[in-house]
C-alpha cells in the first residue's frame, strides 16, 4: 500500500464522491483543494454518458471547484474519441441526451437521419426515455448498427438514492434485438484508463483512484494497478466494503476524510 504523500496524481469520480445529484458532499471541495495543493495532479473521472465535458466543467466551477475541461474525462468523451479514431466515416443513432450529442458533434461524428440507416448505435444514460427513444434504438439495431455504450453501470446515487444508470437502457436493447454491445468504454475499461493516463502523464503505479463504486472505479483500479481509495457517500454501504478490504488501499467515510490520511 502507497502512502499518500507518494502518489503523483488523483483520478476523482465524481457522482456519489464528489456530488450526490446535484448536492455537493461536505468537505468534498475542500479535499480536493488539500490534494491540488499538495502539488498532485487532480482528473476528475466519470461514467456519466449523459453530460458533455463543458456541462461537467461548469457544475464543478459552480460548486467552486477549479479545473480545466482538458482534466475532465467523461466516459460520453471517450465514445466519441473511440468513433472519430477508429470509425470516423461511420454515421451514428444516440440513445441519450444533449451532453453525448455534443460530444459526439465535437468528435465530428455524423448522426445518421434515420435509425435504419446507422452504423453505430450509442447508448447511454438518458433520464427523460420514451418509448420512441428505445424503439428508434432497436429500429437501428435491427437494421444492422452495432452497439457502442458509454458504460454498463446499471445505478448511479441520485439525492433521491440509487437511480437506474445505463445497464437498464442497454439490458433493453439487448434482450429485444438478441445483440450484444460490441464496445463498452466506460470503468473499468481500458478506454477510460488510456484516455486518463494521457492527459496526466503519469503510469497507473503513481495514481489513486478515489471513487464509491467496487464494480467500475475499483475494479479498474485493481485491474491495471492504481492505488484504491474507496468511499461509501454513493453506492456502496460498510458491509460490502468489508467483503472487498483486502482488494482496497482505503475505505473512507468521504472523500473528506483525505485530509487526515496518509
Amino acid at each position: 500500500m502507497k502512502r499518500l504523500g507518494e502518489i503523483n496524481g488523483v483520478l476523482i469520480d465524481i457522482d456519489g464522491t464528489i456530488f450526490r445529484g446535484d448536492q455537493l458532499i461536505e468537505g468534498a471541495k475542500e479535499a480536493i483543494e488539500g490534494l491540488a495543493s499538495s502539488g498532485k495532479k487532480i482528473l476528475f473521472f466519470s461514467n456519466r454518458g449523459n453530460l458533455s465535458r463543458r456541462m461537467a466543467y461548469e457544475k464543478l466551477m459552480k460548486a467552486g471547484i477549479h479545473t480545466t475541461i482538458e482534466n475532465i474525462i467523461l466516459s460520453s468523451y471517450v465514445a466519441a474519441r473511440f468513433l472519430h479514431t477508429n470509425y470516423p466515416k461511420k454515421s451514428v443513432w444516440v440513445l441519450g441526451e444533449d451532453g453525448l450529442v455534443e460530444e459526439l458533434k465535437e468528435a465530428d461524428i455524423k448522426t445518421a437521419k434515420r435509425p435504419e440507416e446507422a452504423e453505430w448505435l450509442v447508448i447511454s444514460l438518458h433520464e427523460h426515455l420514451t418509448y420512441v427513444d428505445l424503439n428508434n434504438a432497436f429500429k437501428a439495431v435491427q437494421n444492422g448498427a452495432r452497439i457502442i455504450a458509454t458504460n454498463s453501470d446499471k445505478s448511479f446515487p441520485s439525492e433521491e438514492g440509487e437511480a437506474i444508470d445505463v445497464g437498464g437502457m442497454l439490458g433493453a436493447i439487448e434482450a429485444t434485438t438478441n445483440k450484444r454491445a460490441d464496445v463498452i468504454v466506460g470503468k473499468p475499461s481500458h478506454f477510460m484508463v488510456d484516455e486518463a493516463l494521457k492527459q496526466l502523464n503519469l503510469i497507473p503505479e503513481e495514481c489513486l483512484v478515489i471513487g464509491d463504486s467496487l464494480g467500475s472505479d475499483m475494479a479498474m483500479g485493481e485491474l491495471f494497478g492504481f492505488s484504491t481509495a474507496l468511499v461509501l457517500t454513493g453506492g456502496t454501504t460498510g458491509e460490502q466494503a468489508e467483503k472487498y478490504s483486502d482488494k482496497l488501499d482505503f475505505i473512507l467515510s468521504s472523500i473528506a476524510s483525505l485530509i487526515t490520511t496518509d
